[in-house]
Formats: C-alpha cells, structure tokens, sequence
C-alpha cells in the first residue's frame, strides 16, 4: 500500500461517516417531524370534537338529554349510521366526559375544568388499550364525495 492510498483512505472512512451520520439525523428529523405532526393533529381534533359536543351539551335539559345530544354528535362526526356493540361501548365509555361538559356549564355546580380533561384523559387511555389506535384515529376516516348526476 502506497503512502498515498492510507490517507485517502482515510479520508474516504471519515467521508462515509458523515454520510452516515447525516443520513442518522435526517432520518431522526423525520422520524421526530411526523411524530409532533400527529400530536398536533390529535390535539385539533380533541379540540374541536369537545367544541362540538359542548355546543350540543350545552342546549340540553338534563343529564340524560345532554349524553343523547353528545352521542348523537359522535355518531355524526364518525359516520356512524348504525349501532355495534363496540360503537354502543365506545359512546357508553365517553358519557362520563358528556356529563363532566355538562355539569361544568352550569354555573351552580360547575366542576373544574379539569374535572372535564381528566374524564377525556380517561376515555383515551380506555380506548387506547382496548383498541390497535388511538380514538382520534377515527377520524382519519375518509368519506368520499357522493357524485351528482345531473339528468
């Protein structure tokens, strides 16, 4: 081996260490980027779905009205137009989160609004070990667009 070829040599050791290294951190960037991308989305979702329910709770009588109004948005926002054991599970398991919304808009005997975050935190974590995904996946759902047919 020639003088010549041991430092080129290497040089071409240290080059291929930095591709690595940076072909490492691309990768954890990514990695990382698509992680925070799904929080972020899971966060908007839980935001406007409660929004939503609290809208509905929040024009029921009692209890009991302010749980149907809720499930009949979770049915809507999901697409569900029929009942499954699960789905009836599902919309049983969020009732506590329905009725910790509605018992925080009244102003009598209105909890914390952590009493509302940790009832959802409970139902999240419920869903999450008796189901593959989180709840928010759900709404990764894709509806297609009925066409119009004009006659």
């Amino acid at each position: 081996m020639s003088p010549a070829s041991s430092f080129l040599n290497a040089l071409k050791v240290a080059a291929e260490d930095a591709a690595r290294a940076e072909d490492d951190f691309r990768r954890e960037v990514a990695e990382r980027t698509k992680m925070l991308d799904r929080e972020r989305a899971f966060a908007y979702r839980r935001l406007n779905f409660i929004r939503e329910i609290a809208d509905a709770v929040g024009a029921a009588e009692d209890d009991e009205g302010a749980v149907a109004a809720a499930a009949a948005v979770m049915r809507m926002k999901l697409g569900w137009s029929s009942d499954s054991e699960a789905r009836t599970e599902v919309i049983s398991r969020f009732s506590p989160v329905t009725r910790q919304i509605f018992a925080s808009l009244d102003p009598v005997s209105a909890g914390s609004t952590g009493d509302v975050i940790r009832e959802l935190n409970e139902f999240e974590t419920w869903y999450h070990t008796t189901h593959p995904n989180s709840f928010w996946v759900l709404f990764e759902n894709y509806l297609p667009e009925t066409p119009r047919v004009d006659f």
